[in-house]
């Protein structure tokens, strides 16, 4: 079975969000590092809607989202995560606060929800940006553009190396983590370009 299939059948061919049946999509849970991998555990099915507004936080439509008030006590992991970062990104609405403070989520679970920094004010969000000045995300594949030297070895990261799936250092604006070959190593953003979704 395909993984649509699987979410069609957990989900009975429902938003697992909104619970609206159409232009249903499989929509994985970023970033999918931290799941290992996308699949099932790390994807949900959502509609258009749903997508659409997660992707888009200007296009959030805090009404749209009282669903959560069902979602959140879903069983499944993307369902919550989801649930939990939309409710963060809304709590200044009063409502969404109020829902946030009776959910529970395990520690593995609440770390991977504050992945995204939807629970951070504007203020607080560190954000990467490549050497063009493009926002990097956890997740985001990039490109070396120079030779670099990887402390400690004697590996040296080509330019041109893609460096797949990054997650991002929440400290220091500055550094991304990637493997290149089997080695896991930290990466200055000044030294990387965001690679398109279709590279």
């Amino acid at each position: 079975m395909s993984l649509q299939q699987d979410l069609e059948g957990r989900s009975g061919n429902k938003c697992e969000l909104c619970t609206a049946t159409n232009n249903l999509a499989v929509y994985e849970v970023k970033p999918t590092i931290t799941v290992g991998g996308s699949g099932v555990d790390g994807s949900l099915l959502a509609c258009e809607t749903c997508i659409t507004q997660i992707e888009n936080p200007a296009e959030t439509e805090a009404n749209h989202w009282r669903c959560l008030n069902d979602a959140m006590w879903s069983e499944h992991r993307a369902v919550k995560v989801v649930s939990w970062r939309m409710l963060s990104r809304l709590r200044n609405e009063g409502w969404p606060k109020d829902l946030l403070d009776m959910m529970y989520l395990e520690d593995d679970d609440l770390r991977f929800a504050k992945e995204s920094g939807d629970h951070l004010d504007e203020s607080e969000k560190i954000i990467h940006r490549d050497a063009n000045g493009a926002i990097l995300q956890a997740g985001d594949n990039v490109v070396l553009i120079k030779d670099l030297k990887v402390k400690g070895s004697s590996l040296v990261a080509k330019q041109g190396t893609a460096v797949r799936r990054i997650s991002l250092d929440h400290e220091n604006a500055k550094f991304i983590e990637g493997k290149v070959g089997p080695t896991q190593i930290v990466i200055i953003t000044d030294y990387v370009k965001k690679m398109a979704d279709k590279e």
